[in-house]
């Protein structure tokens, strides 16, 4: 008997990366889940997954361009255990998405970092302040730019809403760092506020 899924993958054939995300399981994605520190950004980011894992890119592909529930679910699983994990500092932590321009958030919909964090901090209780850090100027692409021009292209791309108190620590999170130009410009806009503890994390490098 053919399932109401296969007459729909019949209709509407499913993205290759559909097709991974379908078949990965909370506790087989939990256990790629390696927290790690990567020197792009000073402060260190730290990292939850590797990108080369095809799971997470496919994982992290359907989130972003996609909007996929079960993606954002299984990113936002794993951030949780990730800050469960860390929690019980006694520090106050307010959670910061890094901010879309305008332009992409028309045309997604969706910031698929904010998503992911609303999620997993629903599990955690955590604070998460979506509008500190806004996005000042619209970038182009940073996938062809080399390390000099991502740089160049993000700097001072982002400015605070609102005041900050240097008293919490600002974990800011973006879903993937490569030469960590944009997280870097995100911590260098929350510095320039006064925030005096910052921790940099992404999902996947």
């Amino acid at each position: 008997m053919v399932s109401i899924r296969n007459w729909l993958d019949l209709l509407f054939p499913p993205r290759p990366d559909e097709l991974v995300v379908r078949e990965i399981s909370t506790d087989t994605f939990i256990a790629s889940l390696t927290p790690k520190l990567a020197t792009v950004t000073r402060p260190e980011t730290v990292v939850l997954f590797s990108f080369s894992d095809p799971a997470v890119r496919s994982t992290i592909h359907e989130a972003k361009y996609h909007g996929s529930e079960q993606a954002f679910e299984l990113l936002a699983t794993a951030l949780a255990e990730y800050l469960q994990e860390r929690n019980g500092s006694g520090v106050e932590t307010i959670i910061v998405p890094v901010p879309l321009g305008e332009k992409r958030f028309r045309e997604r919909g969706f910031n698929q970092v904010e998503e992911v964090i609303r999620r997993a901090t629903r599990r955690t209780g955590q604070t998460v302040d979506a509008t500190i850090l806004q996005r000042i100027r619209e970038t182009e692409s940073q996938i062809a730019l080399p390390r000099h021009a991502r740089e160049e292209n993000m700097r001072g791309a982002f400015k605070t809403r609102h005041s900050i108190d240097p008293t919490y620590t600002y974990m800011v999170i973006d879903d993937v760092v490569t030469t960590g130009a944009t997280l870097q410009a995100a911590i260098d806009a929350l510095k320039e506020a006064g925030a005096k503890h910052i921790i940099p994390l992404a999902l996947a490098h």
